[in-house]
């Protein structure tokens, strides 16, 4: 029975016809009538309208459509009298949005045609889903899907889980054992659509609830894998492919419960990628859904018999179905499209697999089984086999690096002779295989195969096909970036005598990758590059005088770009008078850029930013006219749009550089392209704010005022936050060099800058970003200084300290759970998210520590009070098992006695303990802070502190003597110990009852030749003893001068030590009597050198 009029259904009628109308001026009004005269002013009327439409009309276009404005209207929000916001559907009067679900469960439960009931069935999850996140209760509904679950007809029973499925959310707790039920069911349903829908259902719930709960669902799994034998044997490849969607989401959630069954589920998935008959889509789906297992359950991979052979068999056979039309590259070599869409192809798939392989399974694991395969692949005479074989070595040798590393000479003695294959696109996979291995075998490629690699490079830059060319010129960037300039320097005539050659191709793409390499071989060879500048850039000069035409545009950003990068490797000195009309073109060109899409705009924007690194205060004159642009991208606003429909959000996944988010049933669009570019132009602020330093003032308000601080709250876009965060203290610095420390100017700046500093540190959601916020502000007080921060700031600061503290320890309890719950068996490896998230708490609270030492550092005592609101959790971290944490605790112990002098005694229970306890931690790190905070305890911590040291220096002559002591791990807190000592005995020796012992005994824990900061302490104290003819130095002067030999090789010896040793050691010598030459010869040939330096 209608509640609505007549006359209504009839205005009702016409306006969805209106909106459906094939007439854009016709559905733009009806739009705006929609808006203004129906959800604005009659929501309540217009749904029940619609709701009643979708009851009565005889035409399913328009039930469908109906119900699609139902979900879009009743999703919109609405603001309340209060002025909060609430979703429509939910700021119904009770009785009218009752009257609503009932007509929408009607409508259900009646329709009849599977398209329309698929519309309802939408609305009626939009409306759960609003009741669900709103924490109220929609009483029927639950009871009304699982009678359609058990209903005869089909449909009705596929809707009931196509709902549950989209909002699982209405399951609740009590409801548990008729869920259990309701899914039984539908896995077991007669018809596989049902079973189908059951399964997608079970998979979203799943998701949804939490890990403690999942366990009673294991029990599950058996009937959800039963669905899918009878699927395959019917060849069913669509359906298949939802099937295989569900698992790799339950893989995802908790891949254990699929153990008992995992092997049957591993030759079930691997006779499906087998299987040609069946589309590529599900083959690939069944190679994902194996691959879901590697990445969230290495180790029950690693443990399965057949899993990890069978795996790599697969991966290289479908990487083998790679042209198939086009036997002999003809079609391939013609296109001029270097970045085809491949992603849905087989080949592409099995080469993404076998790189997730290899890094979650790791060499261990894979290399054996696939360089089983590689050989004799690489002996094949069809080409796709060998093609497989070298895309296997470029996918896996960043997983493998660590294998494959030593054995770079038997891969290399693979992938060399590719290069001289008769085929193209094996050509072109062994210049792939090179560039990826010159990337992941960075350093070990260049210094010890650079005779091997770019020998054979180098002859592959002649080769008739443009796409090997470019490829061959690719992969020399790849090599050439990570090559110190000395091992480039005799290859260069060859290797640019070849790119020239390439820049007169008729091909552009290879002009525009010849001029990268080029850019790439000018960076690494710096100044070496300017033998070839002459020749070079006329020519890139000519090139970017051309008029601009829109096929030239890349060409001329890559000409641009490598002119920078040359005037960059070759200076300013060698430019001369190209400098400046090398600016004035880029100018000229910045003026011509007039379409959003014009590549020179972005390649422009780095090019200007070289151009202020080569020129210094020279480029100011250009500031002008480079700042406006800059400044428009760097205040780019967040594109988001809110996409209603499935018509918008498919629109929106055909362009590039959007990112779709869901939420609350909806999805959000985000235009990343923009977000990209707003953090390139804060990148290039942080430069010209760096090179210019006193010179960039003038846009220094503009920029902190409506770029920086801004950005520090950009949550749109992770990088333009973190950015924003390096420019901050780069902004202050700039002020402070043009009106100088204590002036107004500068003070006039940070007292908002602080403001919104403490503010962020409170609301940065991300532990990664975050860290990077305490940064720019340890990075930002360091620039102003002393006393910058009041009582106020730093009870701010410690309050958003202690937030942080009390989040990282909910995060440490409940990764401990975790791994509890996990129940770890032998062999498991805590997963790489949990590895990330630990690292990532690991530099937070180390960047914490920074920021209180800098505070420290600057206001001394005056931090105590605020300070001590935080011993309590640090006197924990100090006892904790982690030795991360005890680090943390010590090296603020350390800044204690550094900088608040002898107030520090007022502390000493809290101190000596755990410094105590430190010389003796197994950790290094640990060892060498409490070694170096005895030493300021020392040196700075007033004479309380006296009655310590006696006890404290057998402490650190243990810290010398442990096992190892000068290994890599050890030799930080061996020479703070030793340094530690020095400092006891030089500010307080009365303190020690046996000096001389002492002193002789402290000889021997020299040289200090790693620590930079303890070798002074330690040095000038041997240079006192050696001044007083100290018995324990000159009874072995020849030793003690090879040690402070060492030292002075290591250059560990900075500002006036370095002198003041060498006088020392001469004093020493003449003293004892030796003749320089004859202790000179024994020590080794290198250091004869570099003391003979000294000494002259």
């Amino acid at each position: 029975m209608s509640v609505l009029p007549a006359e209504v259904h009839a205005q009702l009628a016409q306006l969805l016809d209106a909106l459906q109308s094939s007439d854009n001026s016709v559905r733009s009004q009806a739009e705006e009538h929609l808006a203004t005269y129906w959800t604005a002013s009659k929501p309540e009327m217009l749904l029940i309208g619609l709701v009643e439409q979708i009851q009565v009309s005889n035409d399913p276009t328009t039930r469908s459509f109906a119900a699609v404005i139902f979900r879009r209207i009743a999703s919109k929000s609405r603001k309340l009298a209060n002025d909060k916001s609430i979703e429509l559907f939910l700021s119904l009067p009770q009785e009218q949005a009752f009257v609503i679900r009932q007509k929408l469960i009607e409508a259900l439960g009646s329709e009849t045609t599977k398209t329309v009931r698929n519309k309802i069935g939408d609305a009626v999850a939009e409306i759960a889903r609003q009741y669900s996140d709103g924490k109220e209760q929609w009483p029927e509904v639950l009871g009304v899907l699982f009678t359609l679950s058990i209903s005869q007809e089909v449909g009705q029973r596929e809707i009931a889980y196509r709902i549950f499925s989209t909002t699982p959310g209405i399951i609740e707790k009590q409801h548990e054992d008729t869920v259990l039920s309701a899914f039984t069911k539908g896995f077991k349903d007669d018809d596989v659509s049902v079973r189908l829908s059951a399964m997608e259902a079970f998979a979203s719930f799943f998701r949804s609830i939490p890990k403690k709960s999942q366990a009673k669902y294991y029990a599950l799994i058996p009937e959800v894998l039963n669905i899918l034998p009878p699927i395959k044997e019917h060849q069913e490849s669509e359906e298949l492919t939802r099937a295989l969607v569900s698992l790799i989401d339950l893989a995802e959630v908790a891949p254990k419960m699929f153990k008992p069954l995992f092997h049957n589920l591993v030759s079930f998935s691997i006779s499906v990628i087998q299987d040609k008959e069946l589309s590529d889509q599900a083959r690939q789906n069944a190679l994902e859904l194996m691959a879901t297992f590697a990445d969230y359950a290495p180790a029950m991979c690693k443990k399965d018999a057949t899993y990890t052979n069978d795996m790599i068999t697969q991966c290289l056979s479908l990487m083998t179905d790679i042209g198939a039309e086009d036997d002999d590259a003809a079609e391939w070599n013609a296109s001029d499209d270097m970045d085809p869409e491949e992603s849905d192809l087989n080949h592409v798939a099995g080469e993404q697999c076998m790189d997730r392989l290899a890094n979650k399974l790791t060499g261990q694991t894979i290399l054996q089984p696939t360089f089983t395969w590689l050989p004799r692949m690489m002996q094949s005479d069809a080409w796709r086999d060998r093609h497989a074989a070298l895309m296997a070595i470029s996918a896996i040798s960043e997983g493998c690096r660590e294998l494959m590393e030593d054995e770079l000479n038997s891969v290399l003695a693979l992938v060399v002779p590719a290069l001289r294959d008769p085929h193209p696109r094996v050509r072109w996979a062994g210049c792939n295989a090179l560039g990826q291995m010159s990337t992941d075998f960075a350093g070990t490629m260049q210094t010890k195969y650079h005779q091997t690699v770019v020998p054979a490079i180098i002859p592959v830059l002649d080769s008739p096909e443009p796409r090997v060319q470019a490829h061959a010129a690719a992969a020399l960037v790849n090599f050439c970036e990570e090559a110190e300039k000395e091992i480039l320097e005799p290859y260069l005539d060859d290797l640019l005598t070849h790119l020239f050659q390439l820049l007169q191709s008729p091909k552009r793409y290879v002009q525009e990758q010849a001029l990268s390499t080029i850019a790439t071989i000018a960076d690494s060879a710096e100044a070496a590059f300017s033998k070839y500048y002459s020749t070079l850039m006329p020519l890139l000069f000519t090139v970017l005088q051309q008029e601009s035409t829109k096929e030239l545009r890349l060409l001329r950003a890559k000409a641009m770009e490598c002119a920078t990068l040359i005037a960059l490797a070759v200076g300013k000195g060698r430019l001369g008078e190209d400098a400046m009309a090398l600016v004035q073109v880029l100018a000229n060109i910045q003026q011509g850029i007039t379409d959003a899409d014009d590549p020179q705009a972005q390649y422009l924007m780095h090019c200007w930013g070289r151009m202020c690194r080569v020129l210094g205060a020279d480029f100011l004159p250009f500031l002008p006219s480079v700042m406006p642009p800059l400044m428009e991208l760097a205040s780019a606003k967040a594109d988001i749009q809110l996409l209603e429909d499935d018509e918008q959000i498919d629109q929106i996944q055909q362009e590039e550089g959007w990112e779709l988010v869901p939420l609350k049933g909806k999805v959000i669009g985000i235009k990343t392209s923009t977000l990209d570019d707003k953090h390139m132009a804060i990148e290039l602020l942080v430069i010209y704010a760096q090179v210019l330093e006193g010179a960039f003032a003038p846009y220094v308000p503009e920029v902190m005022e409506k770029i920086a601080l801004p950005g520090l709250a950009f949550f749109f876009h992770d990088p333009v936050r973190v950015v924003s965060a390096k420019c901050v203290p780069q902004l202050l610095n700039s002020y402070k060099k043009q009106f100088g420390a204590e002036s107004n100017e500068l003070r006039g700046l940070w007292n908002p800058t602080i403001e919104k500093l403490l503010e962020v540190l409170s609301a940065e959601p991300a532990v990664d970003t975050l860290a990077e916020m305490y940064q720019c502000f340890y990075e930002s007080v360091e620039v102003i200084g002393a006393n910058c921060l009041t009582a106020q700031h730093m009870n701010a600061f410690i309050d958003s300290a202690h937030s942080v503290l009390e989040d990282f320890k909910e995060r440490v309890k409940a990764r401990a759970v975790e791994q509890e719950e996990a129940n770890k068996e032998d062999g498991d490896e805590v997963s790489d998210e949990t590895l990330f998230a630990i690292e990532d708490d690991q530099t937070l609270l180390s960047d914490m520590n920074k920021a209180y030492h800098c505070i420290f550092k600057n206001h001394t005592t005056d931090f105590l009070p605020a300070w001590e609101r935080l011993a309590g959790t640090y006197e924990a971290f100090l006892k904790s098992p982690d030795p991360t944490q005890r680090q943390w605790g010590l090296c603020i112990l350390d800044d204690v006695l550094e900088f608040c002098g002898e107030h520090s005694w007022k502390y000493k229970d809290a101190i000596i303990e755990p410094l105590v306890a430190g010389c003796r931690d197994a950790a290094p790190a640990n060892r060498q802070a409490a070694a170096y905070g005895i030493g300021v305890a020392a040196h700075k911590g007033g004479a309380a502190w006296s009655q310590f040291f006696a006890p404290a220096v057998e402490l650190l002559f243990e810290v010398t003597r442990v096992p190892d002591a000068r290994g890599d791990d050890a030799v930080y807190a061996t020479e703070n110990a030793c340094a530690a000592i020095a400092k006891i005995l030089h500010f307080n020796a009365s303190a020690i009852p046996n000096p001389q012992e002492v002193i002789t005994q402290w000889v021997d824990t020299l040289p200090v030749v790693n620590d930079d900061e303890a070798a002074p302490y330690a040095y000038a104290y041997l240079a006192q003893l050696i001044n007083q003819q100290n018995p324990a130095v000159m009874s072995q002067a020849g030793k003690v001068f090879g040690l402070i030999a060492r030292a002075l090789e290591a250059d560990t010896l900075q500002g006036h030590v370095g002198p003041k040793m060498v006088e020392a050691a001469k004093l020493l010598l003449g003293n004892a009597g030796l003749d320089p030459a004859q202790v000179l010869q024994q020590l080794p040939p290198e250091m004869q050198q570099t003391v003979r330096a000294y000494f002259g």
